[in-house]
């Protein structure tokens, strides 16, 4: 016999137990997803979470970095548009999506 047929046959499960192997294959992908949910998709939720909540607080005054890396004063807020004040007399509309992070956040 070859050496893949040898390898095949003592790795192939016993008559009885098939179903605890078939159910042991899946426990590896399980433990993978449970870990990559505690250290990818919970924190990358919380962060999204607390995102969102600071789209809806922003108000005028506040400093404020765009996703192009512009930074501005809110002027004003409707919706889903900020007008942002970037230099004296120079006002541009952005969508509300567009703003990455107020600029001096409080702690």
């Amino acid at each position: 016999m070859s050496l893949v047929a040898d390898a095949i046959v003592a790795f192939a499960p016993a008559g009885g137990e098939g179903q605890q192997s078939s159910l042991m294959w899946f426990v590896p992908y399980i433990l993978i997803f449970v870990v990559f949910y505690f250290l990818l998709i919970a924190p990358a939720r919380k962060k999204q979470k607390r995102h969102q909540e600071m789209l809806q607080n922003l108000k005028n005054g506040d400093r404020v970095i765009t996703n192009g890396g512009v930074l501005g004063t809110v002027v004003g807020v409707t919706d889903d548009v900020i007008q942002l004040r970037i230099a004296d007399q120079v006002k541009i509309e952005v969508a509300k999506n567009a703003i990455a992070a107020l600029q001096n956040p409080p702690e």
